[in-house]
């Protein structure tokens, strides 16, 4: 059967259910007066951040020195992995509407960029944290966030990477940190700082998109022991069919607002709007000429295979953003009960979290974590 006007994109868009109805945690709490971090390879003033109020505190880059958001107005190719992470914690979904919103939609956030799309050294993560805790106070950093991995496993007794990690939480910020995605690997290792053991260390849950199927299985996440013998993770989140931003002003974001204009078209329009936008796509341009049906084939294909939900979102996978999830859970239990600190809040997720009866341990630690339970027993605690 040939897919009608609009009837994929639509679909897609039905399928990608927004992070609160994922997780089941009510909006009366968005991590207002909560400051979360976030260490990654790039960063982007994305309108879900800045709209209708700028909630970027602070952006440092540790490689150059460079501060200010002023320097996240251009869309860098190495932006688009920490916009992802940020947007899907703390954005407040203005292009969706407010549909695409996190859980922390009204927390400040603080950017640290400590690599680039090629490398994140294991070092730059250590000085990210080390800027991180200097600044702390001055930015009310609440959440430390971090969805990258150093280089290699590492004892936490002599990783400085590590070390630095613990310091963190020891001056009482909550590190959440992504468990990483090599499950299927040999080894399946847990790097720094996610091996470090103060910190959450976030693994993935695969729940179809959509928990009222029933359907809940394990990503592919890294999981322990670790080199020290640790269970990791404590816990998992959503980590596949979740809707994160695409990175303005790239070829990208350009296809995918083709792909969406062409498929809300009529069978009529296809021929001109593919010939007014030669160059944008190399599949599509080749779909000049053609029939309408077979035009309505590859825009479907383009479509799923980009991961397309609208012109300004895409769906996304990974334990990088599985991490933002559990961060943003906590700094609405920060709201709920200012006074937590962070070996508090890592007990009430491990305490309340529901483990999967059908998956060795090791690959979910408690399980998995339940929002509202958890803001419900940090509420209790005041």
């Amino acid at each position: 059967m040939v897919a009608k006007r609009g009837q994929l994109s639509q679909a897609t868009q039905d399928r990608i259910l927004p992070v609160a109805e994922r997780v089941g945690l009510e909006e009366r709490y968005a991590g207002r007066g909560v400051t979360i971090a976030f260490l990654d390879a790039g960063f982007y003033a994305h309108p879900d951040l800045m709209t209708p109020r700028t909630r970027i505190r602070a952006y440092y880059n540790v490689l150059t020195g460079d501060s200010g958001v002023e320097h996240l107005v251009i869309p860098h190719p190495s932006a688009w992995h920490g916009m992802m992470t940020s947007v899907v914690c703390a954005g407040n979904g203005y292009l969706s509407g407010g549909r695409y919103r996190g859980l922390a939609h009204e927390s400040d956030v603080v950017l640290i960029k400590v690599g680039s799309l090629s490398r994140i050294r294991h070092d730059d993560i250590a000085l990210g944290i080390e800027w991180v805790l200097a600044n702390m106070v001055r930015h009310n950093i609440r959440v430390l966030n971090i969805s990258c991995g150093g280089d290699y496993e590492a004892t936490y007794l002599t990783d400085h990477l590590s070390r630095m990690a613990e310091a963190a939480v020891r001056q009482g910020i909550v590190v959440v940190c992504a468990a990483g995605n090599a499950g299927h690997e040999p080894g399946h290792p847990v790097v720094p700082p996610a091996s470090a053991p103060s910190v959450i260390t976030v693994g993935g849950l695969n729940d179809e998109g959509n928990p009222r199927l029933g359907k809940f299985s394990t990503y592919h996440s890294s999981y322990g022991p670790t080199i020290d013998g640790l269970q990791k993770p404590e816990v998992i989140a959503p980590a596949i069919w979740l809707a994160a931003p695409l990175l303005p002003g790239t070829p990208t974001a350009e296809e995918a607002r083709l792909l969406n204009l062409l498929d809300a078209a009529e069978d009529h329009e296809l021929q001109g709007i593919l010939a007014a936008h030669r160059g944008v796509s190399r599949v599509l341009d080749e779909a000049v000429g053609r029939e309408p049906y077979l035009i309505r084939q590859i825009i479907a294909a383009q479509l799923h295979d980009q991961k397309v939900i609208d012109q300004h979102y895409k769906h996304v996978d990974g334990t990088s953003f599985a991490a933002p999830i559990v961060s943003s859970i906590v700094a609405c239990m920060l709201e709920a009960n200012p006074g937590l600190r962070p070996h508090q809040i890592k007990r009430i997720l491990i305490d309340t979290a529901q483990r999967l009866n059908h998956v060795p341990v090791d690959r979910q630690g408690w399980g998995v974590v339940q929002a509202a339970a958890a803001v419900r027993a940090a509420e209790s605690r005041r």
